[in-house]
């Protein structure tokens, strides 16, 4: 009887099989509601619930098992990381920093304490000395993209606030640069290729400077000319962000790196304050929320049995040197010991950054990038949930949440 049915509503094929945009409209609908409830019940970051989401993905038998990202992955990751970047760049003032020199130094110091954390663990964990090297920014980089959502998500403002964007900000920037560097590196020590060791780095920097600042020449420009109370206006800037993201992903250049500096150009170089509208975030609310769910996904419980004490010793390890970096240059800074803890405490997760830039090193040396993965996505496991609540709690000490 079932059968005729079907044959008369000519439904085919039967029994129905979902498709992609069913799946990734659940994961919309389940993202979106547990984000709401963690929120309205915890008063904690809607980020948390995407994250979770995706840990029920994982832990279900989906999670990523490698650090291969492809196809629709990477592209909502790509376009997410641009849009949350770009952001993240456009609220770091230059002028403060040359104003505020011990704010420079401390972003300095906390990141090579963080990096060099990292690479005295993964030697410990018993990598050789250029998979240690290499894994060094990538498990060094803070979460700039974390950083800035439960910023914008809870509305903090005060002195930590502006330090944790500034130094979310550097320590990506940082590392990207210097997980180019040892990409080359890699290429001059493994396979004596001169060639690719010194033009790409060179290439990755020049070429995403380039772009950064076309971009940022781009937007003040539709700044200067349109009204952003528009939606339409919002949609050209937007489109003009996703195309120059697109951009970059086809001429082999960091999707990190080229809206992060586009971000800080536009800031210090355009005449009028960067003041983002309600519809531009409305429009990247989506991929956004899929970033996350992707990031709480990125880990398996076999990567956990592998890497969990050594991912557990580095995520301890950066604790520990940025504390000691921001706490001793606290005072210098212009913040006291309980803002420099607070500081400390949002600066520790790991989340995208981490991600993308162990994906890159996959492209380019896949057998050094098996190595790192399991530890790798281990501490993205130990922070997918664990690392909203670190940020919102070092706000909450700095007493800068609304």
């Amino acid at each position: 009887m079932i059968d005729s049915i079907v044959r008369l509503l000519q439904i085919d094929p039967w029994p129905p099989q979902p498709g992609l945009l069913f799946w990734l409209a659940l994961t919309l609908v389940g993202a979106a509601l547990l984000g709401g409830a963690v929120h309205r019940l915890l008063g904690l970051p809607r980020v948390l619930g995407y994250g979770a989401v995706g840990m029920g993905f994982a832990s279900l038998g989906f999670g990523s098992t490698d650090a291969v990202l492809s196809g629709t992955d990477r592209l909502v990751i790509d376009l997410a990381m641009g849009l949350l970047m770009f952001e993240l760049g456009s609220r770091v003032s230059l002028r403060w920093l040359r104003v505020n020199n011990a704010l420079l130094v401390a972003s300095a110091a906390e990141s090579l304490l963080g990096f060099g954390a990292a690479f005295a663990v993964l030697r410990h964990a018993g990598l050789d000395f250029d998979v240690a090297l290499a894994g060094t920014p990538v498990l060094g980089a803070s979460a700039g993209a974390l950083i800035g959502r439960v910023a914008a998500e809870t509305r903090a403002n005060g002195q930590v606030t502006e330090r944790m964007i500034v130094l979310g900000a550097l320590n990506t920037l940082y590392a990207v640069l210097l997980s180019r560097l040892m990409i080359g590196g890699l290429y001059v020590g493994r396979q004596d290729d001169w060639a690719q060791g010194i033009v790409l780095p060179l290439y990755a920097f020049g070429g995403a400077a380039a772009l950064a600042v076309l971009l940022s020449l781009l937007v003040g420009w539709v700044l200067r000319r349109f009204d952003l109370r528009d939606e339409n206006s919002v949609l050209l800037l937007l489109g003009l962000l996703l195309l120059t993201i697109t951009l970059a992903r086809a001429l082999n250049l960091s999707t990190l790196l080229v809206p992060l500096l586009a971000g800080v150009c536009l800031r210090n170089l355009s005449e009028r304050p960067c003041i983002w509208p309600r519809h531009f975030g409305t429009a990247g609310a989506a991929p956004v929320l899929m970033l996350f769910v992707l990031i709480g996904a990125s880990w398996s419980s076999a990567a956990l049995h592998a890497a969990g004490w050594t991912a557990a010793l580095v995520l301890l390890g950066r604790l520990v040197a940025k504390g000691v970096a921001l706490l001793g240059l606290a005072h210098l800074s212009g913040i006291d010991a309980r803002q420099g803890v607070a500081l400390t405490l949002t600066q520790t997760p790991v989340a995208a950054t981490t991600l993308v830039l162990l994906a890159d090193l996959q492209t380019t040396h896949p057998q050094v990038a098996a190595q790192l993965a399991p530890i790798a996505l281990a501490a993205l496991a130990m922070m997918a949930l664990l690392g909203p609540v670190l940020v919102h709690l070092g706000l909450r000490l700095a007493k800068e949440l609304k």
